[in-house]
């Protein structure tokens, strides 16, 4: 079935949406924690890495949950009404932090960044599980990971450009963070709202009652998703710890807080301008060539970014370009993949498992950005990085080098090696689409799934 276009458009406003809590704290948290709230940087990268942790096991219970919904409005639209709300505003309070001491303060934040996460696990994993019950079409949702990306590279775009020319005034980054973040609920409601009127589930399935165990088993059964899942952990590990410490890299590297703007208008800006190209490179590659051959472009910006002259910034931005080239693509492909592996779980077990799935593939992303967004903290935090100080050290700006190079080119490369092994190929997909389907116009048959 082709989509209409205001589904595309109402797609992409959900994850512009949920990018204004979700970005808003890969990108800015951790700089807001060191040099606003005080805390050392270890202990905030602990922060971090405990919490998604956290956010990745509420991911499987919300999968479970999403899957027993069943009201007028569908089985994954209604979280976007309910749930939407909460976590715009618990993201207030994450950039809140009072001036208690420090053992306070690491509670606090451990509280509220947890709060986060969990209300976005309860919007995301329906929203992401949207695109497998909007179409089966693989080139249509293709369209849809594409107006997702878009969307998330919009609203990232719009967070550097405000947040950035505030943080070489630390000293108001409080008030400015509080602001923000009360925007973001105005405008994140309303684009959660318009997700909710168009982004319609028009594929048709039982509402089956499904647990962790059957989260759990679904990973065990289906080797596609296990691929995607493992790669994707690496992938996101690499992407987080860029995301993380680009901040760092501007101000404390390149010498100027505002060539953040020009490192993400960069990497957003190509996400947003590739994006649209991601079905016809599916038509002409194949998901997994595609994936691959992005991947490859990404280590080569990462290995720049390392070796990139201060004094030059403009080969450091060209780096960061290149990264955006390849980050934009693969993080496209792989809303599409995931939403392949849906199909081949139902033919493997005779299940369709949206939200388990979905879940599934978050759990693994939450523990990629877990590990990136640690990695950056610990990294520069390991490398003797002074919060706060207008100077660092030598070895303080070689540990954030390694956390925007080092770090991500070894990650990438151990995803691309993974994904070698990926066996759904498009012809393979087309097949299982149309079993799947025969067996469905079929009922009163017995049919044996994953024959």
């Amino acid at each position: 079935m082709k989509l209409r276009f205001t589904q595309l458009l109402g797609y992409g406003a959900g994850d512009m949406a949920n990018n204004l809590a979700f970005s808003m704290a890969s990108m800015f948290l951790l700089l807001y924690y060191t040099d606003v709230a005080g805390i050392p940087a270890a202990a905030a990268g602990t922060v971090l890495l405990v919490v998604r942790v956290w956010d990745a096991l509420a991911d499987l219970v919300a999968g479970g949950l999403v899957d027993k919904t069943s009201t007028r409005w569908g089985k994954f639209r209604p979280w976007l009404l309910f749930a939407a709300l909460p976590l715009l505003l618990v993201n207030v309070a994450t950039f809140s932090v009072p001036d208690w001491s420090l053992t306070g303060k690491l509670a606090y934040a451990v509280i509220t960044y947890a709060a986060v996460g969990t209300a976005y696990s309860l919007v995301n994993i329906p929203y992401g599980s949207l695109a497998a019950a909007m179409t089966q079409d693989p080139v249509e949702r293709s369209k849809l990971a594409s107006a997702r990306s878009m969307g998330a590279a919009a609203t990232i775009l719009l967070l550097s450009m405000v947040v950035s020319p505030q943080i070489k005034h630390s000293a108001d980054l409080q008030h400015s963070l509080l602001v923000t973040t009360l925007a973001v609920v105005v405008v994140g409601g309303a684009l959660y709202l318009f997700a909710f009127a168009t982004a319609r589930e028009t594929v048709e399935r039982d509402v089956q009652k499904v647990s962790v165990k059957a989260s759990l088993n679904t990973i065990r059964r289906n080797k596609p998703l296990i691929l995607l899942c493992v790669s994707s952990l690496f992938f996101l590990t690499a992407m987080f710890s860029l995301q993380t410490i680009g901040v760092y890299y501007a101000r404390d590297v390149l010498g100027n807080a505002n060539y953040y703007i020009v490192i993400t208008v960069a990497q957003m800006g190509l996400m947003f301008l590739l994006a649209p190209l991601a079905p016809t490179i599916v038509r002409r590659f194949g998901k997994k060539n595609g994936y691959i051959a992005s991947g490859a472009v990404m280590i080569v910006g990462s290995v720049g970014t390392t070796v990139a002259p201060a004094s030059l910034p403009s080969i450091a931005l060209g780096c960061f370009m290149l990264i955006g080239v390849g980050l934009g693509l693969v993080n496209t492909l792989m809303w599409s993949l995931e939403a392949d592996t849906v199909e081949y779980g139902e033919w493997l077990t005779g299940a369709r498992m949206e939200g388990a799935t979905y879940a599934v593939f978050s759990f693994v992303r939450k523990l990629g950005q877990a590990f990136g967004g640690s990695a950056a903290a610990y990294t520069i935090g390991l490398a003797g990085y002074a919060g706060g100080s207008p100077v660092q050290s030598e070895a303080a700006l070689w540990g954030i080098r390694s956390a925007a190079g080092i770090v991500p080119a070894a990650c990438v490369i151990i995803a691309i090696a993974i994904m070698l092994a990926y066996p759904l190929t498009e012809s393979r997909f087309r097949e299982i689409t149309a079993e799947v389907a025969d067996r469905r116009s079929r009922p009163a048959e017995a049919t044996s799934p994953g024959a």
